[in-house]
């Protein structure tokens, strides 16, 4: 068979007026052959392309075109690397180029807006955003997650937090996690206008739990404009980007496997791979942007958020659906609440309590010395009783079903239960007491003096 370059060697030089001998000679073709490809119309550089693709073995990247078209259908934005990722999982064997090549060649090309770029220098810009994705993990279970994305402008330099919601707890701690992270803080932070920390755009007014955390990191704020989705940059894309490139292209067993991934793609790309704006590793740019960076005041663990509260008529401070316990001289003097992960600490005037930040049970939290010291500052017997009764039915919806029992069933005597009762609250704790009335629950024995003996056998 004459391949095209020959077949067109023949035809130009034909119309250059040599012989069929000289051209047979010159192309190491029969004479005959030289006749007929004379006759036949010119070869075009279509012609020659199109049969190209047709000769030999179709490439190996051709049998993965429908995955990667349903793949990319699936999620748009997906970068060339997790495709190629998917596509070795999936039994590819083929070299990057061809596989980066169709990736393009398929991957829808949405229309854009201008955009501008917020192009940081060293140690300059971070950029931080909440985002929320659902996720089915490979049981079929949907979960919805919430997380916040920190990255450094520079360097490219990215953080991942999941998170239980986007209050400013939230904000604050994933934040200086971040600057963990990074070894740092850098001169400014760029959000996308969350709620959370902005009270009023057009006042530049933010949060003043936020606020607070600003001048303590020492970093200046900077917000996009609402609206103008078009000015936001690599800002808006952060989560976009994160959802596309982790979340919409794995697959998950559990949120445990999820976590664990999560862990070995941020040191893919923060350690191993080229940043595709920069060309080069985050890592190797971290490592000159850590001299611009300023030193976090402390850790997220260790960073409390401050809170005014108001110690109430009943002696307890209430924060975010816990009520904690004061002296009782602290009442209605202002104060401020030190909230950190752990642990809650109360200042009222010269009054001062620390407490755990969660309950052992229900939604109150005591010192052991405010119990006594509010009963005893009640005034009379019966104030007191019912004081005891209060302090009883913060512990829960299993000791307000074991109360309601008691006064139901022994209307001229609950009293001295609910005494009894309260002095096992006083000497062994909350979770002692409950563990206790649970098991007189399931007996459907309502007694102080069955609770007492089940405290004596657990003892």
């Amino acid at each position: 068979m004459i391949d095209l370059l020959k077949r067109h060697a023949v035809q130009v030089l034909r119309a250059a007026g040599h012989t069929w001998e000289d051209i047979a000679r010159r192309v190491g073709v029969s004479l005959r052959s030289a006749k007929r490809v004379g006759e036949e119309p010119l070869v075009s550089a279509e012609r020659l392309t199109e049969l190209r693709k047709r000769a030999g073995r179709p490439p190996v990247v051709d049998g993965f075109r429908e995955f990667v078209a349903k793949t990319l259908r699936d999620a748009p934005e997906a970068p060339g690397g997790e495709v190629l990722r998917l596509m070795r999982e999936k039994g590819y064997a083929g070299g990057k180029s061809a596989a980066y090549e169709l990736i393009r060649s398929l991957r829808p090309e949405p229309a854009r807006s201008p955009l501008v770029r917020f192009e940081g220098l060293a140690g300059e810009f971070s950029q931080h955003d909440f985002g929320e994705v659902t996720v089915t993990y490979v049981s079929g279970k949907p979960d919805k997650l919430r997380f916040f994305a920190s990255r450094l402008k520079y360097s490219r330099f990215l953080d991942v937090v999941l998170t239980p919601d986007q209050k400013v707890e939230s904000v604050v701690r994933s934040l200086i996690h971040g600057f963990e992270v990074f070894g740092g803080v850098p001169l400014a932070c760029v959000f996308d206008n969350p709620r959370t920390i902005v009270l009023s755009h057009k006042k530049g007014e933010l949060n003043p739990t936020f606020a607070r955390v600003v001048i303590d990191f020492r970093f200046a704020v900077e917000l996009c404009a609402p609206c103008r989705g078009n000015q936001k940059g690599s800002v808006e894309n952060l989560v976009g980007w994160v959802k596309s490139s982790f979340f919409k292209v794995r697959k998950f067993h559990d949120r445990e496997d999820l976590e664990k991934q999560l862990a070995e793609w941020l040191e893919e790309v923060n350690e191993r791979r080229p940043c595709r704006a920069t060309g080069v590793v985050p890592r190797i740019r971290l490592t000159e942007e850590r001299r611009r960076l300023r030193p976090p005041k402390c850790r997220a663990s260790e960073y409390a958020l401050q809170f005014p509260v108001v110690v109430g008529p009943t002696g307890m401070v209430d924060h975010d659906g816990i009520r904690y316990a004061m002296p009782p001289k602290s009442i209605g003097i202002p104060g401020t609440l030190h909230l950190y992960p752990d642990t809650v600490r109360i200042v009222a005037g010269r009054h001062e309590r620390s407490h755990p930040r969660f309950p052992e049970e229900g939604h109150s939290v005591w010192a052991a010395e405010d119990r006594s010291a509010m009963l005893a500052a009640v005034s009379g017997e019966r104030g007191r009783l019912y004081a005891k009764r209060q302090q009883l039915l913060d512990l829960g919806r299993d000791m307000e079903t074991f109360l309601t029992e008691v006064v139901h069933r022994h209307p001229l005597c609950w009293k001295g239960d609910v005494e009894r009762l309260h002095e096992l609250l006083c000497r062994l704790g909350p979770s002692s007491l409950l563990g206790a009335v649970r098991a007189a629950l399931d007996e459907r024995v309502y007694t102080a003096a069955r609770v007492e003996e089940f405290v004596e056998v657990s003892v």
